[in-house]
């Protein structure tokens, strides 16, 4: 099994080469704030980034919100989100890592459950996530978007 790590203030430049590398690169934030964006969530509580490494960089990362809760004995719910494989090296393991580690905190951290969202249609990535731990179809999922021209 391939090891994944926490995220640390060197791995800005990594993250972004990963980001360009795959396929949610035009979602990516401009490398010009990506500095400021990278310390805020570096210093926000409940927020961690895993990363997975290989040839010297960075091939796979996923952010873990956790969110404390006053609801199901006040135990923490949490979010995986930016779940990204870098396209050479898909379906070795490295995606994985990543969010295994997610979910071995989300548990260390005592939440009652991890939520994770998918854009995609691909369903290969479905079944990936579906063979990590996740279950389809348990809840329904909405989304709202930010209004064209709000400030």
């Amino acid at each position: 099994m391939r090891d994944a790590r926490i995220a640390d203030v060197c791995d800005l430049a990594s993250l972004l080469a990963l980001f360009d590398a795959s396929d949610v690169s035009s979602y990516a934030e401009p490398h010009g704030r990506a500095e400021h964006i990278w310390d805020r969530i570096l210093a926000r509580d409940g927020l961690t980034v895993f990363v997975s490494d290989a040839d010297n960089r960075i091939v796979a990362t996923c952010m873990l919100v956790t969110i404390p809760n006053l609801l199901r004995g006040g135990r923490q719910h949490a979010f995986i989100e930016n779940v990204v494989t870098h396209p050479d090296y898909q379906r070795q393991g490295y995606g994985r890592a990543v969010v295994g580690a997610a979910l071995d905190e989300a548990w260390r951290q005592d939440c009652h459950h991890v939520l994770l969202q998918s854009g995609r249609t691909d369903p290969r990535v479905h079944r990936f996530y579906e063979s990590c731990g996740f279950t389809p179809g348990l809840r329904t999922s909405y989304a709202a978007l930010r209004p064209t021209g709000a400030s």
